[in-house]
């Protein structure tokens, strides 16, 4: 864990690559069906709380998951969460021209931030919590997310995902890898590898269905997953 980036180390990152993260058609290309993934999730949760009126947006970036529900809640009040300042400055500026609800922002970390229990309708975390590190802080984040949701509310969850199975995550991970050369070539997918191997701790898609479980979520989906990537999501 002492190697992995610190938090100021991925704010810097992403304060670079702002423009990288704000294409709404593609959501970002280093991750695997990212346009399915955003539509999928989109219409779980208008399916799911089809009166939503509170939305928190964990990692929020450039605002790319919150701007494709807004046609489906006009008035929807946003509380945006981002350690990236410019990804902050950039969501605002979109979000607030598609809804007539509050749009707030906190250039701060799930861990630590303050936020008001029970309030949310919809919770999205995109490409973010891969960013946590121990078992320790993997719980305690999955506990303060449901404790933030009101009644009925849902957790929709898009990531990066590791397999259990060491030998199945190696050709899951050359599939990746495939990929990324697809994108970019072969020094684009070195990049890529690169900064997750400093940056990220993923964990499996049955270990974080798993603690969804333990901490109180219900009637958790699995919407999609492709190589090690994932899609999924509960209520409370």
């Amino acid at each position: 864990m002492s190697s992995k980036s610190t938090v100021d180390e991925i704010r810097e990152r992403f304060d670079r690559d702002v423009e990288r993260f704000s294409n709404l058609e593609t959501g970002q290309e280093s991750i695997m069906d990212a346009p399915l993934s955003m539509e999928l999730i989109t219409q779980a949760a208008v399916t799911t709380n089809p009166k939503a009126k509170n939305l928190l947006d964990i990692g929020c970036g450039a605002g790319n998951h919150t701007l494709k529900l807004l046609p489906h809640f006009p008035m929807l009040n946003c509380d945006m969460v981002d350690l990236s300042r410019p990804m902050l400055n950039k969501a605002f500026e979109r979000v607030t021209w598609g809804t007539t609800g509050e749009v707030n922002l906190f250039q701060e970390d799930i861990r630590t931030v303050e936020l008001p229990e029970n309030r949310y309708d919809i919770i999205l975390a995109t490409a973010v919590l891969h960013h946590l590190r121990d078992d320790q802080d993997w719980e305690k984040v999955f506990k303060k997310i449901f404790s933030l949701l009101a009644p009925g509310g849902s957790f929709w969850i898009s990531d990066l995902v590791v397999h259990d199975d060491p030998n199945l995550h190696k050709i899951m991970w050359n599939r990746y890898g495939r990929h990324l050369i697809a994108v970019g070539g072969e020094s684009y997918r070195d990049k890529v590898f690169k900064y997750i191997e400093v940056e990220d701790t993923p964990r499996s898609l049955s270990y974080q269905v798993n603690l969804m479980e333990k901490v109180g979520f219900k009637k958790i989906e699995i919407l999609h997953k492709n190589c090690c990537f994932a899609s999924f999501g509960g209520v409370k």
